[in-house]
């Protein structure tokens, strides 16, 4: 879970729900108040503390319209909307693939908009990985990365595991002749021998190091005897 405040209004929001006691506690920590739960999708370790979180606070429950299992939802959103969070301003983008009804919300103005905004990716986009398909397809699972392609090289990206060094793995098992991969993975595997966290991460660095937005390389096409074939296809 992420929590985000909007300083000038005050309104502070969780992205999903996986557990309320730590959430609880960092909030009494900063002298917050929940104003928000942010779902990304209905699965329990996103929206297991929605009911508990929402009889606490009052707070208002926001997740995809098109899902009707997310727990205590007020508002839905759907692809293009966009939702204020007090000041700021967070762009719904719809991306099923690892379930039917996921979304993900890019915040373009967060930390004052110099550093690329903010992209709070659930459980589409990981750092070196992407989500597993439990009820959309490959296609579609393509698509959704695809729209969060065009995001800009700055905007950070806020998954929502540490699975990274796992992903990493993978990922140079597929292209091993990535040089900004191996060198991101000894930095991976640094921090997560200090026990600190490698998330979050930024677009760029995922466009240069993630195989599942690079199935245009030739190297890991080679790798997984696909070489010249659609980047649909590779993906998959």
């Amino acid at each position: 879970a992420w929590l985000l405040r909007d300083e000038r209004s005050g309104a502070t929001a969780v992205v999903d729900t996986p557990e309320v006691a730590p959430v609880v506690a960092e909030l009494e920590a900063r002298g917050w108040a929940l104003t928000h739960v942010l779902n990304t999708h209905h699965h329990g370790d996103h929206v297991g503390g929605n009911a508990e979180l929402k009889a606490k606070y009052g707070c208002t429950v926001v997740g995809p319209e098109m899902d009707e299992r997310i727990p205590g939802k007020d508002v839905g959103v759907s692809d293009g909307d966009t939702y204020e969070l007090g000041t700021q301003r967070a762009e719904v983008l719809f991306t099923p693939g690892h379930t039917r009804g996921h979304v993900v919300y890019f915040f373009p103005d967060a930390e004052g908009g110099n550093g690329g905004g903010a992209l709070f990716a659930g459980d589409t986009l990981f750092a070196l990985g992407c989500g597993r398909l439990f009820e959309g397809t490959p296609a579609q699972m393509w698509a959704s990365l695809q729209k969060l392609e065009r995001l800009p090289d700055a905007a950070k990206v806020y998954c929502a595991h540490e699975y990274t060094q796992a992903n990493g793995r993978f990922a140079l098992s597929v292209e091993p002749g990535n040089e900004a991969l191996r060198a991101r993975m000894a930095t991976v595997d640094a921090a997560r021998e200090r026990g600190e966290a490698t998330v979050p991460s930024t677009m760029e660095a995922e466009r240069a190091t993630n195989p599942f937005l690079r199935p245009s390389s030739a190297d890991l096409q080679a790798t997984v005897g696909m070489a010249g074939a659609a980047l649909g296809d590779v993906f998959a």
